[in-house]
């Protein structure tokens, strides 16, 4: 599989960077859009890169209802969109009241886009596979939360999935924000393949500290073989360290071409 890095917080060469996150993925010749970060950023990285999302991307799955992953879903149309049910929901950080959820409601996403929701695995293309809801089974993933909803109930983002890819005995699996938990996340994605060989977890793994939590998700990625490990986006620089020391991972930047 073949992965564009459209949208990321770090820029890249001649390539513009924001606080979000879009990748373009090629899987047995099926282009799919994941995410679009939250302004044109992805379009117009990817216009440097001779790629036109408009006329190339058919299917666009959103990984959840964060305005940094969902709301440059205003600069597309006429594809299908792939989402958990609950992406359109009002949310809000609990810090400082600010507005998190989506710039469009789904009723206006619905008239632009075939959109599909589902909290079960689905096929988006021969190969690749929407998780649907996460499975929260351990218990150091998603315990608390920063966020509200429009009734000031916690909200943790029941919404957060991601996709699987399957090649041959080895899945790859690429993640938005993993709000879910980024080991529950592999561990779900294994039970919907039945494939134990992680090859490859790329994307926002949104961990902060290199703190007990994140020792404890790096161990437990290694107890599942995974291979190799490209976090980013919501991935801070602390957790980041911890991840090199024990994978020696690189740092995503816009514009960068990943054969995964």
């Amino acid at each position: 599989m073949k992965l564009t890095v459209l949208t990321e917080n770090n820029a890249g060469s001649i390539f513009l960077a924001e606080h979000g996150l879009s990748y373009l993925l090629e899987v047995n010749g099926e282009k799919v859009l994941f995410d679009a970060g939250h302004s044109d950023v992805f379009l117009q990285n990817a216009a440097k890169l001779g790629l036109d999302l408009n006329k190339d991307v058919k299917t666009v799955v959103l990984s959840h209802g964060h305005w940094d992953h969902g709301d440059g879903l205003i600069y597309l149309q006429g594809q299908r969109l792939i989402c958990h049910p609950m992406s359109f929901m009002k949310r809000y950080r609990r810090l400082n009241d600010t507005y998190l959820g989506l710039n469009q409601t789904e009723g206006e996403v619905a008239r632009r886009f075939e959109l599909t929701t589902s909290t079960h695995p689905l096929e988006v293309v021969p190969g690749l596979f929407f998780l649907g809801e996460i499975p929260r089974v351990n218990d150091f993933e998603a315990q608390s939360t920063m966020f509200y909803d429009s009734d000031k109930n916690p909200d943790f983002i029941p919404d957060d999935s991601a996709l699987v890819h399957v090649d041959g005995d080895e899945i790859v699996i690429i993640t938005g924000c993993s709000h879910s938990g980024i080991c529950n996340i592999i561990q779900h994605a294994i039970a919907v393949t039945g494939i134990r060989k992680v090859r490859t977890v790329i994307g926002g793994f949104h961990l902060k500290k290199k703190d007990p939590n994140t020792m404890k998700v790096i161990e437990c990625m290694k107890d599942l073989g995974v291979q190799n490990v490209y976090p980013s986006h919501c991935t801070e620089l602390p957790a980041l360290s911890a991840f090199y020391d024990a994978f020696g991972i690189k740092a995503l930047k816009t514009g960068m071409v990943l054969e995964i």
